[in-house]
């Protein structure tokens, strides 16, 4: 099964985890750590794995104007339901319905590490920016993918047992507030994915590594990034 098939088949327990008011990283800290880093509105924004479109309903009440992308035929369904007036394609990331130079600016929020075929993405996101537009990413940070904490304790010890340089494929279920939600992705090591954007022609012009902000000041994840905003910029000549 590729990453799209498993995605589909979790499309549903991801609706209820993602639409769970309060319950993920995304209304704790994250969209806030991640949208800081964009440039303002307005602009003509292509959301890349957008899932059921809360990232992409947050950036047009910001004033941008968002095309949403996804694979995943029940959560393409999701958003269009959810904002009617919006823009939604059901494709793959490695192949955008979208004309070249027709983007300021790309988002990939929380999906790169759950795309099977990355580097083709990457290419298509250069060629859908303007010159000069950016593109900027969040991912799972590479060093958590590789490993994991060996308890909940504060001070516990985070072990990489493999090897964080190999791509590998990656399955976790997890349980949180009498929810489900198994996540399939691919670990990629940070110089695979510069790589991809350098191959794409593009150069990285952001990097962040932000931690767990809405846990206590000695929480695990308060040592270690969550993970990893990585942005570049399609070169104006």
């Amino acid at each position: 099964m590729n990453l799209r098939d498993a995605w589909e088949a979790e499309a549903h327990n991801w609706l209820a985890w993602a639409r769970t008011p309060d319950h993920d990283s995304y209304w704790h800290f994250h969209r806030d750590a991640f949208l800081a880093g964009l440039p303002g509105p307005p602009l003509r924004v292509v959301d890349v794995g957008c899932g059921e479109g809360r990232l992409t309903r947050d950036l047009k009440r910001l004033g941008h104007r968002v095309v949403g992308v996804d694979s995943s035929p029940t959560l393409i369904e999701a958003a269009r339901e959810a904002d009617p007036d919006g823009q939604y394609h059901l494709a793959d990331a490695a192949a955008l319905p979208l004309d070249d130079a027709s983007a300021d600016l790309v988002v990939a929020f929380m999906s790169p590490q759950d795309i099977d075929d990355l580097d083709g993405a990457l290419q298509e996101v250069a060629r859908v920016l303007v010159p000069g537009g950016r593109l900027r990413m969040a991912l799972v940070h590479p060093t958590n993918s590789a490993g994991h904490f060996t308890s909940r304790e504060p001070d516990a010890i985070f072990e990489i047992a493999g090897s964080y340089l190999d791509e590998r494929r990656t399955e976790e279920t997890i349980q949180s507030a009498g929810l489900t939600m198994t996540f399939t992705s691919i670990h990629r090591p940070l110089e695979g994915i510069a790589r991809g954007i350098f191959a794409a022609g593009m150069l990285i012009d952001h990097v962040a590594e932000p931690p767990d902000t809405s846990e206590p000041p000695a929480g695990r994840w308060r040592r270690l990034p969550l993970f990893l905003h990585l942005g570049a910029v399609k070169p104006e000549a």
